[in-house]
């Protein structure tokens, strides 16, 4: 948890927005997988959130279930990404790390023991996509247990009462949702959340990154110009991937450019 305050505190006195990608783990198969997140934190990448492969990714639009596909093919497995995590961790020991998942996922594993392993191989936080504020208590109480942030949706439509629980029971960031519906560059983020953003910062929840179709430098600045800590980006990164499959360099580079032009919408003029 204590890696997603430096970060912010030192982004802060950079005057730097945070620019966070996504990808599957182990898309398009492990070996790849780990040079791309490489090439992520080289580019300027300040967190990472990383998926772990899942037959039913409810809240993921048709780019990121592709992703999920090939790393199925690869014969990716949760055991394997917690290996892939471990070797991140080890190469990397500053960088925030966070993983986006579903509750299967957490429950095949017992709650306490998933938290427990996210902990070993140096997981900063978790964010549980379909489970509800309301429903949080067994997994919030388990990550914090392990020093492990829980994240939590903010929704566009939200209310007093969910922004307050948010704040209260949140660590590490806010994921502020741009929009509602599934992940996907080709919905394009809704106007700045200035409102929410306000609210939170009142209830002092942790800092909020904007995501769900954030594919431009723009709209990385339109989300600091709206005061949020930053922005995450997923399907725009992982189309890069599935672009060039058969090229793995190529990817690479392509990746390295994006990132780099994201990261480089942060800075405050």
């Amino acid at each position: 948890m204590e890696r997603y305050d430096n970060a912010f505190a030192q982004l802060k006195a950079r005057q730097e927005g945070a620019f966070v990608p996504f990808v599957t783990l182990g898309d398009p198969g492990p070996e790849q997988s780990l040079k791309i997140i490489d090439t992520l934190i080289d580019a300027g990448a300040d967190a990472l959130e990383l998926g772990i492969p899942f037959s039913d990714p409810l809240a993921d639009g048709p780019t990121i279930q592709n992703a999920t596909l090939r790393a199925f093919a690869a014969g990716v497995t949760p055991s394997q990404c917690f290996e892939m995590l471990a070797a991140i961790r080890q190469k990397h020991p500053t960088i925030p790390i966070g993983l986006l998942m579903y509750a299967n996922l957490v429950f095949s594993r017992g709650i306490d023991e998933f938290y427990a392993e996210c902990a070993r191989v140096g997981v900063d936080s978790v964010l549980v996509a379909d489970v509800p504020v309301e429903e949080s208590a067994p997994f919030r109480q388990a990550a914090m247990r392990h020093n492990v942030a829980p994240i939590f949706i903010c929704p566009p439509n939200a209310d007093d009462v969910l922004m307050r629980q948010i704040a209260s029971y949140g660590r590490g960031y806010t994921y502020l949702l741009s929009r509602a519906g599934v992940t996907g560059a080709e919905n394009k983020a809704a106007l700045p959340l200035h409102h929410l953003v306000e609210k939170l910062a009142e209830y002092h929840a942790a800092p909020p990154l904007q995501g769900f179709g954030i594919s431009s430098p723009e709209q990385v600045t339109a989300a600091i110009d709206a005061k949020a800590a930053g922005a995450i980006s997923g399907s725009a990164i992982v189309k890069i991937i599935e672009k060039n499959v058969d090229k793995p360099e190529q990817m690479l580079a392509e990746l390295h450019a994006f990132v780099t032009s994201m990261k480089a919408a942060t800075r405050k003029a």
